[in-house]
C-alpha cells in the first residue's frame, strides 16, 4: 500500500478549503436569496412594512411610499402611529399585543391617514417577526388599498336600497291605479285593458332610470334622463315620420327616478286621451308640447290643435283620467288648467321649481 503524499496534515488543510468553499458558496446563494427576496419587497404593489415591538416602523417598500405619501426617509424610524387616525389608536396595542403572542392578523380591515390627511380603506396582513434564535422581534405588515371596493359595495348597497324603495313605490302605485280603474270600468276587458296600457308605460319609465349593469362591471348610477326622452317613449307609437303627428318645444329638463312614475302616468293619461278623442285620434291632429322654465318653477304646455268639436267636448268628460289626474298633480304639488278652444285643447301644468329638486335645468 502506498504512503499519502499529502500525509494527514494535507488531508486536513484540503478538508478546511472544501468546507471554506461550501460556506462561501452558501453564503453567495444566501446574499442571492436575501437580494432577489428584497427585490420582491420592493417591487410588490402592496404596501409591505416592518416595524419593531415598540411600534417603530424599521422598512418600508416604494408602495407603502406611494399608498401612504412618506418616503422611505421620512418613514423609517417614526412610529407607527403616524398613519393611524386618533379614533383608531386603540388598535395598535391589540396588534403588538397579538404579534408578541406569536399570532398572525389576517386580512384586518381598518382606516389609515395618509401624509396629506386624507384617510384610505386599507386590508391588514400582521405577522411576527423571529430572530436567528426564534424570538419574535418585531412585525412586518401587508397594507393593501379597499377604497375602490369599499366604494363599490357601498355604492351596490345604496342600489339595491334605491330599487327596493322604488319597487315598493311601483307596487302601491299600481294598487291605487287598479282600485281606481275599478270604480269606473264598465266592463272586465276595459278594466285588463286599461291597466295593461298603464303598467306598459310605467315598465318604460322605469326602464329609462334603472342602473346600468353592462360589461359585466359595478352598477353605475342611475341613467340619465330627461322630460324630452319620457315623452318620446310615449308618444313613440303614434310617430308619423311624414306629418310630423307630434313636436317637442323648448329647454329639456332632467327627470330622476323619484318623479318620472307621477310624470309618466300623468302624460301617459294625456296621451290616452288624445288618441281617444283628441289630436292625436284624427289624420289631421297635432300635439305640441312645449317646456318653459322661469323663476318660479317650470310649465308645461300640452296644445292640440286641428281637433273637431266633438272630440273637444268628449274631453270634458270627467272619469278615472280626471281622479288619476288630480292624485298625481297633488303628488307633483303641481298646478292644471285647461283651456279648451276652437281648433283644440290646451293644458298647462305648472311645476314649483322648490317643491322638488328632482327636475333641474340645463
Amino acid at each position: 500500500m502506498e504512503d499519502d503524499p499529502l500525509g494527514s496534515g494535507g488531508e486536513m488543510v484540503k478538508g478546511r478549503l472544501q468546507k471554506s468553499e461550501a460556506e462561501g458558496r452558501a453564503a453567495h446563494l444566501g446574499d442571492e436569496a436575501a437580494a432577489f427576496l428584497a427585490a420582491i419587497v420592493e417591487s410588490s404593489d402592496d404596501a409591505i412594512i416592518s416595524k419593531s415591538l415598540q411600534g417603530i416602523i424599521t422598512t418600508w417598500n416604494l408602495s407603502a411610499e406611494r399608498l401612504f405619501g412618506y418616503t422611505s426617509d421620512e418613514a423609517v424610524g417614526r412610529p407607527i402611529t403616524i398613519l393611524i387616525p386618533e379614533d383608531r389608536l386603540d388598535e395598535e396595542p391589540a396588534i403588538l399585543a397579538r404579534i408578541n403572542a406569536g399570532e398572525r392578523v389576517d386580512h384586518f380591515e381598518t382606516i389609515r391617514r395618509r401624509k396629506d390627511g386624507t384617510l384610505i380603506d386599507i386590508s391588514l396582513t400582521i405577522s411576527p417577526i423571529r430572530g436567528s434564535d426564534g424570538k419574535i422581534i418585531g412585525a412586518s405588515k401587508i397594507a393593501r388599498d379597499i377604497s375602490d371596493r369599499k366604494r363599490a359595495v357601498e355604492h351596490q348597497n345604496m342600489l339595491l336600497q334605491e330599487m327596493h324603495h322604488r319597487v315598493k313605490n311601483l307596487f302601491a302605485i299600481t294598487g291605487s291605479i287598479i282600485t281606481l280603474a275599478a270604480r269606473t270600468a264598465r266592463t272586465p276587458e276595459e278594466l285588463a285593458n286599461g291597466m295593461k296600457n298603464r303598467l306598459i308605460s310605467l315598465s318604460r319609465a322605469h326602464e329609462m332610470t334603472l342602473p346600468s349593469f353592462s360589461d359585466g362591471k359595478a352598477p353605475s348610477a342611475e341613467q340619465s334622463t330627461t322630460f324630452f326622452t319620457l315623452l318620446s317613449n310615449l308618444l313613440s307609437p303614434f310617430e308619423d315620420k311624414e306629418v310630423g303627428r307630434w313636436r317637442l318645444h323648448g329647454e329639456d329638463t332632467q327627470i330622476s327616478a323619484g318623479r318620472v312614475t307621477s310624470l309618466a302616468l300623468l302624460f301617459h293619461e294625456y296621451a290616452t286621451n288624445s288618441v281617444k278623442y283628441g289630436a292625436l285620434s284624427v289624420a289631421e291632429g297635432r300635439l305640441d308640447v312645449t317646456l318653459t322654465p322661469d323663476r318660479d318653477g317650470l310649465e308645461i304646455a300640452w296644445l292640440e290643435s286641428n281637433v273637431g268639436t266633438t272630440a273637444v267636448v268628449q274631453t270634458k268628460e270627467a272619469g278615472f283620467g280626471t281622479t288619476l289626474e288630480k292624485m298625481l298633480v297633488r303628488a307633483l304639488d303641481a298646478q292644471v288648467s285647461r283651456d279648451w278652444q276652437a281648433h283644440g285643447l290646451l293644458i298647462r301644468l305648472a311645476l314649483p321649481r322648490n317643491a322638488f329638486e328632482l327636475l333641474t335645468c340645463h
